[in-house]
């Protein structure tokens, strides 16, 4: 059978330019999106809990958009104000720049690296006396605290969010030739809410190592994997994949 249906486990692009859109025009294929994970922040109580104090830190480091989030949430909830002598060291630049949602970006201390956690701990040299606060998922990446530690930061993780499996059971009885991960928490997702799932006919693609990793752990095959040198995004891999099956079919 030729592939027709594709189901992506992330949120549908938000604008019309998107690679999914136009491989989908290309190759005349249904591409359906549907988060298989969600982001749920952990309540003020639960912080408090951990007797972390905000005010106690003189800089804060953001791996993503969703840390920005959930740490001015929390800030809000707890009526914490963050004094405009606070630090913030960003992943990147568009992390840098989405804090403008939440403070003045101007009038702020701000400093961002290239997208790559060592670059930015290097950045993070000039400022050795500084008191880190690093919000974090209860799954994050282990070479952030390692790259602090091996620095010698003085720093403190903040579990402010946590990442869960969705309610995927209006997808009980709808069938995709293939299903597309990110995170190894897409592939658990994908086991609690199909505790049966049988594979069979249907193809497996993955982007990242660890991603490729959870779905042989879960004793499932993987068709289709990225990057790679001649697919190094995933668009490209299910193209690649798509044309040689499709032919032989």
């Amino acid at each position: 059978m030729k592939i027709k249906k594709i189901l992506v486990s992330q949120p549908k692009p938000e604008t019309a330019k998107s690679p999914y859109f136009d491989l989908a025009e290309k190759m005349s294929l249904q591409v359906d999106f549907r988060p298989f994970i969600q982001v749920e922040g952990v309540s003020s109580k639960e912080f408090r809990q951990t007797r972390i104090q905000i005010l106690d830190h003189t800089a804060v480091i953001f791996t993503s958009r969703t840390a920005i989030d959930h740490f001015f949430r929390i800030c809000q909830d707890l009526r914490v104000t963050v004094p405009d002598t606070m630090k913030y060291f960003c992943i990147s630049e568009a992390t840098a720049f989405y804090l403008q949602k939440y403070i003045v970006y101007r009038k702020r201390k701000i400093f961002y690296g290239s997208g790559i956690f060592s670059d930015l701990v290097e950045l993070m040299k000039k400022h050795k006396d500084d008191n880190y606060l690093v919000p974090l998922s209860h799954i994050h990446k282990q070479e952030i605290p390692q790259l602090l530690d091996k620095g010698g930061y003085k720093y403190t993780k903040a579990i402010l969010y946590r990442t869960v499996s969705s309610d995927l059971s209006d997808l009980k009885d709808v069938n995709y030739d293939i299903l597309v991960f990110f995170s190894p928490s897409g592939i658990k997702s994908l086991k609690q809410n199909f505790p049966d799932f049988e594979q069979n006919n249907t193809k497996i693609a993955c982007f990242g190592p660890t991603t490729a990793n959870a779905v042989r752990d879960a004793g499932l095959r993987l068709d289709i994997e990225a990057p790679t040198s001649k697919a190094p995004s995933m668009t490209m891999a299910l193209e690649q994949f798509i044309k040689e099956h499709n032919k032989v079919k």
